[in-house]
């Protein structure tokens, strides 16, 4: 198959991008700040540690460390439920707080994005009001979702741009008895795993440096509002996004790069919902083939629901027309969780995956078949009432 390289591309963007009249220059803080000064909204800070990163154009963004309040995604609960439990694991296993909330809603970006039937007010009081309801418990904002993610970054510009949108949204929060709020930071869960790497990987108690591979960074992280995604000069010379790769590196894994990178998965919201067999080709096709040829990964790894279910999903039907797929598809946060000694069933929940994971496991020294009996032995505990939960704090070393 022939693929067209994006780098020559990039470099002619590059000057326009690093122009000084960028809009992407511009603090959104410090605009949230002064239009909380004019008693326009009310900013939520960080009121924990931080850690500082660099974004696409050099600003500093500060990632809080404890006193979460999880931004769960719909994708993730209700198809890849070891995403969350992975995120919450490593978090607990690091000894962070965190509120897993009752009251979150949906964003609804998929209804803006695959069918565009709603309205500005409407989508920006979605967001508002969850996060009204996250300052409500003292807890900052984590998002989850890359979707919710890009999505929310958009409606935080359209509030600082649209003062008419402003009070539309205002009068709707009032009617909540909510305030509009928004956080002086929107905040990814894989930029928290990126700024925390070193401590992931300093409770690491598996090796992975046998493990190569392929990262695919989610257009909804870093392509919308794109100058709030987190870079690293010393990944990519900081042409790429350092999230997932720098997980990844720190962890010990090998990390190959291949040409298709800059690449949608395929999901694309609209053709996951019309055209199906386009989103397969293209994720099998001009992904995960690709992949295999250029970087023979034994794991694909990337930050988003979408991106994970669509490489993952798509596989199966590729495999029907003998095509040269075949690769494991994991979030960066179920494989450090793994690297931490996580159950690969109880906890990371690969069962629920279709491409074969079981020969990274076994790159990875985990007995997969010795950790399925386990998670089937737990099974029938919760059928008799014997047990509750799943031990999902249980370490599997």
């Amino acid at each position: 198959m022939t693929t067209i390289p994006v780098e020559a591309l990039l470099r002619k963007k590059e000057h326009f991008e690093r122009g000084e009249d960028r809009r992407a220059l511009q603090d959104p803080r410090a605009e949230l700040l002064a239009l909380e000064a004019e008693g326009e909204l009310v900013v939520q800070r960080m009121d924990r540690e931080t850690i500082s990163v660099n974004t696409k154009y050099g600003r500093e963004k500060r990632i809080q460390k404890a006193h979460l309040w999880h931004h769960k995604s719909c994708g993730q609960c209700g198809h890849i439920p070891g995403y969350s439990t992975s995120i919450f694991w490593v978090m607990r296993k690091l000894g962070y707080d965190y509120h897993d909330p009752q009251d979150q809603t949906s964003c609804t970006a998929w209804n803006y994005y695959a069918s565009a039937t709603s309205n500005s007010a409407a989508q920006a009081a979605v967001a508002v009001r969850n996060f009204a309801a996250a300052q409500q418990t003292g807890y900052f904002p984590l998002i989850h979702c890359g979707t919710s993610y890009g999505h929310y970054k958009e409606v935080r510009e359209e509030l600082i741009r649209h003062p008419e949108l402003r009070a539309e949204v205002r009068d709707i929060m009032a009617r909540l008895g909510k305030q509009l709020v928004l956080p002086e930071e929107i905040i990814h869960y894989s930029e928290w795993f990126y700024a925390l790497r070193h401590e992931i990987a300093a409770k690491q108690v598996r090796d992975v440096s046998s493990i190569v591979a392929t990262v695919h960074p989610a257009c909804h992280y870093y392509k919308l509002v794109e100058g709030d995604a987190i870079y690293d000069p010393d990944i990519y010379g900081g042409q790429r996004t350092a999230v997932v790769t720098g997980l990844a590196q720190a962890l010990g894994a090998e990390v190959r790069s291949y040409s298709t990178w800059f690449d949608c998965c395929g999901f694309g919201f609209r053709h996951i919902l019309v055209q199906r067999d386009f989103t397969r080709s293209f994720a099998t096709l001009r992904k995960i083939e690709v992949m295999k040829e250029e970087a023979d990964p034994d794991v694909v790894l990337t930050h988003d629901t979408g991106c994970v279910t669509t490489l993952d999903k798509s596989q199966f039907a590729a495999q029907a027309h003998e095509r040269n797929v075949g690769v494991a598809v994991l979030s960066d946060a179920q494989f450090a969780a793994l690297a931490m000694g996580a159950h690969p069933y109880k906890v990371c929940q690969l069962h629920w995956h279709s491409a074969d994971y079981r020969p990274m496991l076994e790159k990875m020294g985990i007995d997969h078949e010795k950790a399925w009996a386990e998670f089937q032995a737990d099974i029938k505990r919760l059928e008799s009432g014997e047990k509750r939960f799943l031990d999902w704090d249980d370490v599997d070393g």
